[in-house]
């Protein structure tokens, strides 16, 4: 695993608390002044309130139910801090008094923390403080999900008079972290803290942090006129968007992942500013290994502190880059060639973004990555040579979760739609004479013959993936499974008409059998893609069904459908798993920047052409239905009274995990747009 070493940050501990607005910055490196950002973004168990001001940047979460927290997640340094509280015997619920406030503190050296403040009520008879985290994020996402922490990160409270403090400095001495809870209504004895006679508790609370603030983006820099009006995503993105790099979500990932980065810049390329394209193309090519792989994800902060400490014993901060995944390896180029080659800002940009450091080298060094592991595919095209996860791994894609890809080793979105996107996008790089001064000689042969190479992907690869199921068949497994999810099944077979079933597997297995999960990423070869006008027609056919014959819902295209699995598949593939039946909102997103990118073409027959646009009328009903949560990372579902209905990712105990309330790729909707006779 690859290190890249910067120069070591310093430490804190305790200091004075005072606000933000009355306070100047010790340090010159941190951020200008730019416009104050306030929003919220709440469901069922949660209260979600972002602000940025200044050098803060924060994201305070209560967590209401029987498991009450708080947490103040910030992108410096993907750090954060959090109280989980004892089980309560009711279900507490939180209330926030005002809005929270950015703050500014020194430690007892004169070393600035910054953070945020905020007065919060919740009814419940009391609080007993269970567990704090203080600490990287991906330490607190760590104890969220599997309720365990470094020892050498444990920190215990101290109690003076009516406050409950907990700090500590990071492990290697440097700049650290505290979190603060007043009691303003109640009282604290003995650690707990017990309500008022009204009994409510009313609590200030205070989290800081000492890593380096980033710099914000915003203004024209981050969006240019063309960009929707929508407050809730121009906020979410705002807030997620920095010169150094676009951040995944908040809380769970407050930094930089490859795949969440390229995805996003090109579904929100036409709205973007570009000095937000360029940054955050910057930020990709300067984390490649040297081989060309694109991180999927980096730890910063005290986490890579923690992985030097056990890979070697050191005390080093030096950023930690994840090289497991193996779709932004090939989602790279083809981005890269949508801004440099086809938006009229970047070409003109073009040879002077390429000369900046050390762009054009880099990007060279991925597509030669691209040629190479493409190859043997080329000279054998069969199950054998496709691109597979890497060895020890069960994820690779974007569905990364332990089942997300249903044992599948090859998957379809990398080896149908991305290889061949990427060979294309090498060999018109190369064509329009851009990447000459970073070009070997020993790179002719291979560059000249990416054009090729791409065509053998795009025809030969796909048709691996073919699924068919025979009409009788179909409808006796869609039936069979909307009685055991107690959804309703007539309106699904009737859709599955007389013709037999067919559509892409989501991944062939170790042995290269298909494994039959209908799901949206076809989407990907709708926006990618050269695909034949059937091709098309076959896709959208099989994506627009009503679930579970196909992957459409009043709440929104699932991005997976088991019902033509195995039990055992369908099971791990349900409503509350992470990559399951849920709605994942940048993937109804990218649905509909590919329908539009088909209905571009010259070529389509009228029948396919009302077809496409038809399918576009209904996925738009459907994403209107959900704007007020499609910011958010995913949703789930319950079935009622005939209908679906929204069911928030992370409120019901069975669900695997907790959604994002700030997403990055969900905000994609500011520059993918409905038709026109749709738009509001």
């Amino acid at each position: 695993m690859a290190l890249l070493h910067i120069a070591p940050a310093v430490a804190v501990t305790a200091g004075l608390l005072v606000p933000l607005s009355a306070a100047t910055p010790r340090t010159a490196s941190a951020p200008a002044a730019s416009a104050r950002l306030e929003f919220e973004v709440d469901d069922a168990l949660n209260i979600n309130r972002f602000l940025r001001a200044g050098p803060v940047a924060g994201h305070l979460l209560l967590r209401s139910g029987s498991e009450p927290r708080i947490l103040l997640a910030f992108p410096a340094g993907n750090s954060g801090v959090g109280l989980w509280f004892e089980k309560q015997p009711g279900e507490a619920r939180w209330t926030l008094d005002g809005a929270p406030r950015p703050v500014h503190a020194t430690d007892s050296r004169g070393r600035p923390l910054y953070g945020m403040t905020a007065d919060a009520t919740i009814a419940a008879p009391a609080l007993v403080p269970h567990q704090a985290v203080l600490s990287s994020i991906r330490v607190l996402r760590d104890y969220q999900s599997a309720g365990t922490v470094p020892p050498a990160i444990s920190v215990a409270a101290t109690a003076a008079g009516s406050t409950l403090g907990w700090a500590r400095d990071r492990l290697d001495g440097a700049a650290g972290y505290r979190l603060t809870l007043e009691v303003t209504h109640g009282k604290l004895a003995d650690g707990r803290i017990n309500a008022a006679p009204d009994g409510t508790i009313g609590l200030r609370i205070t989290g800081l942090t000492g890593e380096m603030p980033l710099t914000p983006l915003a203004g024209a820099e981050l969006l240019n006129d063309s960009a929707g009006a929508d407050p809730a995503a121009r906020n979410t993105l705002t807030f997620l968007a920095y010169r150094e790099k676009l951040l995944a979500g908040s809380w769970r990932f407050d930094t930089y992942f490859g795949r969440d980065t390229l995805i996003s810049v090109r579904l929100l390329m036409p709205a973007l500013g570009a000095t937000a394209v360029e940054d955050a193309l910057d930020s990709v090519l300067a984390r490649l290994s040297p081989r060309g792989e694109v991180a999927h994800e980096e730890d910063i902060g005290e986490q890579a502190v923690l992985d030097h400490l056990k890979a070697d014993g050191a005390r080093s901060a030096a950023p930690v880059f994840d090289y497991k995944m193996i779709d932004g390896d090939y989602l790279l180029a083809p981005v890269a060639s949508a801004w440099l080659l086809e938006d009229a800002r970047g070409r003109t940009r073009a040879a002077a973004f390429l000369a900046r450091g050390t762009h054009g080298a880099a990007l060279v060094r991925n597509l030669r990555l691209v040629l190479s592991s493409a190859a043997a595919f080329g000279q054998d095209p069969s199950r054998g040579q496709l691109i597979g996860l890497r060895p020890g791994y069960s994820v690779g894609e974007w569905r990364d979760s332990e089942h997300g890809l249903g044992g599948g080793r090859y998957p379809y979105d990398v080896n149908a739609v991305l290889v061949p996107a990427a060979l294309s996008a090498a060999a018109r790089l190369a064509e329009s004479g851009l990447l000459a001064p970073y070009l070997k000689t020993s790179d002719r042969a291979p560059f000249a013959g990416a054009a090729q190479l791409a065509e053998v992907w795009r025809t030969r690869a796909p048709p691996l993936f073919d699924v068919t199921i025979a009409n009788q068949a179909a409808a006796a497994a869609v039936f069979s499974y909307a009685t055991a999810e107690k959804i309703a099944a007539l309106p699904a077979i009737a859709a599955l008409g007389a013709d037999e079933l067919r559509f892409h597997a989501l991944a062939l297995d170790a042995s290269g059998t298909p494994i039959p999960v209908l799901h949206s990423d076809e989407g990907f070869a709708l926006l990618f893609a050269d695909l034949d006008v059937e091709s098309v027609d076959r896709a959208v056919t099989a994506l627009m069904r009503p679930f579970p014959a196909g992957l459409m819902t009043e709440v929104g295209l699932l991005v997976a459908n088991p019902a033509f699995c195995s039990p055992a598949l369908q099971a791990q593939l349900n409503r509350n798993a992470y990559h399951g039946t849920v709605v994942w909102s940048w993937q109804q997103a990218l649905l509909a920047a590919g329908l539009a990118r088909q209905l571009e073409r010259t070529d389509l027959p009228e029948a396919v052409r009302a077809h496409l646009a038809a399918a576009g009328k209904s996925l738009w009903t459907a994403i209107d239905a959900t704007r007020a949560i499609s910011n958010s990372e995913l949703w789930s579902w319950s079935f009622a009274e005939r209908h679906y209905h929204v069911a928030p990712f992370g409120a019901a105990a069975a669900d695997a995990d907790e959604a994002n309330a700030a997403q990055l790729w969900s905000t994609v909707y500011l520059a993918v747009r409905p038709p026109p006779d749709m738009e509001r």
